[in-house]
């Protein structure tokens, strides 16, 4: 059997990408940037590429610019997943609404 058989549709490896980015926290907050709302936007191409828009709590983190590398890494070690590129965009700020509720739950912010 061929590995092509064996492929996720861009939809099968957006959730794969998801559940990695689960697994990833924020360095200043223990939660992750997925449930954080750090994650704007990601797009997986039928050629695998995935890209991803993210942001960060505030411009002067002092992760900014090692953090979306580092995130780029981890999701190009998801099964499947051919390249990775993160973009770090500031439009819209990031506030504390963006987090999910399971976040907010965490952070004892309800």
């Amino acid at each position: 059997m061929t590995e092509e058989l064996f492929k996720a549709s861009p939809e099968e490896l957006k959730q794969d990408v998801v559940e990695m980015l689960e697994t990833i926290y924020d360095p200043e907050i223990p939660v992750n940037i997925y449930e954080l709302g750090l994650i704007y936007d990601i797009k997986v191409s039928d050629e695998s590429i995935v890209d991803i828009q993210m942001t960060l709590t505030a411009p002067g983190c002092p992760v900014a610019q090692s953090f979306p590398g580092d995130i780029e890494a981890k999701v190009g070690t998801v099964p499947g997943v051919a390249e990775c590129h993160v973009e770090l965009v500031w439009e819209p700020t990031w506030t504390k609404d963006m987090m999910s509720e399971a976040a907010q739950l965490q952070l004892g912010m309800f």
